[in-house]
């Protein structure tokens, strides 16, 4: 098998469409490489995650991904665990994996970046988390897996029709918020069974998520173990209070929030649907492991 190509999975709608003309920028400076870059197609997640599997079937030298967190997670679901390259080039409006991982901010010189590695077969390790739900189903992730209130805002905006962009999340998080409670959870941390009430649950790779939320500040994607983080019961108040403590990560601060360290997550909840890079994976229970160096990333 020949690795002659870069295949690019870009979501045009990614960053609100303000990277809309980037595009032939990227495929011009991956191009450098000295290998033929693929432009997928795909019109849903689905078809995106397939696209990529068939470039990595093909013999792809390396899989880029053009846009945020979930365009990432997508294409992440084809190299995780394979040979073959990923770039980031970072065009959403959450680019945290690519800002944990050290990629440049800018999208041009993100994409330099991936043509240089690729030219000199320079590649850094970096770990993934691994999920496995009720039905055995597998999937990875990169950066935050939420399990609590903002799992449920998430599936509550995704039912909404109405309004569109980011009001129907606020609109979400005020719905749920007047019928907030906290349920009651069992993690087992290594081995070691929890069993407690909450409304805020997250394991993570990285620190942040959503855009620069430092839900696990202290999240280390290169150090074999997952970050988990759990509240005792806020009330309304002060988790609104909380919330915007998590730009700067001093909500850990709080004795209420706990945070541990493991490298084999189980959570159990009943009604919440956990959703890992702002992407669905599905109602509890989830069982989390991290691979060390899943990935090997170009830049």
């Amino acid at each position: 098998m020949v690795s002659d190509f870069i295949a690019v999975l870009a979501n045009p709608s990614a960053g609100r469409g303000r990277h809309r003309g980037l595009l032939p920028g990227v495929v011009e400076a991956l191009g450098t490489a000295g290998h033929a870059v693929r432009i997928l197609t795909a019109g849903s997640g689905i078809e995106a995650e397939a696209a990529c599997h068939a470039a990595v079937a093909d013999g792809a030298a390396a899989v880029v991904a053009v846009g945020g967190d979930g365009t990432v997670h997508r294409a992440l679901q084809s190299v995780a665990g394979q040979p073959a390259g990923f770039g980031v080039v970072p065009a959403g409006t959450g680019n945290d994996f690519a800002s944990a991982v050290g990629v440049p901010p800018d999208p041009l010189a993100a994409a330099a970046g991936i043509a240089v590695a690729l030219r000199d077969d320079r590649a850094h390790r970096f770990d993934l988390a691994r999920t496995v739900d009720a039905h055995g189903e597998r999937r990875w992730f990169c950066a935050v897996m939420a399990a609590g209130f903002d799992a449920l805002v998430n599936e509550r905006a995704n039912r909404m029709r109405r309004p569109t962009g980011p009001r129907r999340y606020d609109l979400a998080i005020v719905l749920e918020l007047a019928r907030l409670r906290a349920r009651r959870y069992t993690l087992t941390l290594d081995g070691e069974e929890l069993a407690f009430p909450a409304e805020i649950v997250a394991v993570g790779n990285c620190a942040s998520y959503g855009g620069g939320m430092r839900m696990l500040p202290d999240a280390d994607p290169a150090d074999g173990l997952l970050d988990v983080l759990f509240a005792a019961p806020l009330g309304r108040l002060d988790l609104m209070r909380l919330k915007p403590r998590l730009r700067g990560g001093t909500h850990v601060r709080d004795p209420r929030v706990t945070v541990r360290r493991a490298r084999e997550v189980r959570i159990m909840a009943e009604g919440i649907v956990a959703y890992a890079d702002g992407e669905r994976l599905g109602p509890l229970p989830v069982e989390v492991s991290c691979v060390p160096g899943a990935v090997r990333l170009l830049r």
